[in-house]
């Protein structure tokens, strides 16, 4: 029985690597790099940390995640349009926080390329990006 369960672990840990793959490869203008990604003492739960870079003036679709999202600004202009609240001017240096199933559309509004370090605890076998409906 344990050996089932490593096998499918590592299957839903592939798949969720190839679909942040594919999230990435579809939105031009944004390269999607995962850093590292571990289990958590919470049952079912995962961190995963990605530092995405975004061409000036693209904006991610709206979308959400399967868990909460803690954004850190390494370099660019930001604007953060976050359902329900107001939209966030951000710069590097500034954090976010993104709660679970929020929709949310993240937009480099500066000149140059923008980088955020995004921290994810998320439930494992999800796909780690949802576009929003």
């Amino acid at each position: 029985m344990k050996a089932t369960q490593i096998v499918v672990v590592s299957i839903l840990t592939i798949s969720s690597v190839f679909a942040l793959h594919l999230a990435s490869a579809q939105q031009p203008g944004v390269t999607r790099t995962e850093l590292q990604r571990h289990d958590l003492s919470v049952p079912g739960r995962e961190v995963v940390q990605v530092r995405v870079e975004v061409d000036p003036g693209v904006a991610l679709p709206m979308h959400t995640h399967p868990g909460e999202e803690i954004v850190y600004i390494l370099d660019g202009s930001w604007e953060f349009n976050v359902e329900g609240k107001s939209p966030m001017k951000l710069k590097a240096g500034d954090v976010a926080f993104v709660p679970s199933g929020v929709k949310h559309a993240p937009k480099n509004i500066g000149s140059s390329k923008g980088t955020v370090l995004a921290t994810y605890v998320v439930e494992r076998g999800k796909p780690l990006v949802v576009p929003a409906k």
